[in-house]
């Protein structure tokens, strides 16, 4: 079975930074891409960064130039470099691991950051 866990929430003042960590517990690059998405109370949960397992990156508008998805593939872990965060990225943060073969999303169970003065 495949477990993501996500780390490294918290709060932090707008203009701060953290860094998201999604450990997995198998191998990464088995999965077609790995994703992090983000909800906020009362909203939809939107995607926030994708990167394949030949390693391109896409990101949603409202986070590129600030965000950075990246992935350590021995440590079987992937990243989200968040800088000069704004109150509006307050959310839940998820992993997600997509298996195009077995046809199946894998999901952690989120991570909260609260930006806040």
């Amino acid at each position: 079975q495949v477990q993501l866990v996500e780390s490294g929430g918290g709060s932090v003042q707008p203009g701060g930074s953290l860094r998201l960590s999604c450990a997995a517990s198998g191998s990464i690059f088995s999965f077609n891409y790995m994703a992090w998405y983000r909800q906020a109370p009362g909203k939809q949960r939107d995607l926030v960064a994708t990167i394949t397992r030949g390693g391109s990156t896409n990101y949603a508008d409202s986070v590129k130039g600030r965000f950075t998805i990246s992935r350590d593939n021995a440590a079987n872990t992937v990243y989200l470099q968040m800088n000069s965060l704004k109150p509006e990225d307050t959310a839940v943060y998820y992993c997600k691991a997509r298996s195009d073969y077995y046809d199946m999303d894998y999901w952690g169970r989120g991570t909260l950051v609260t930006v806040s003065s």
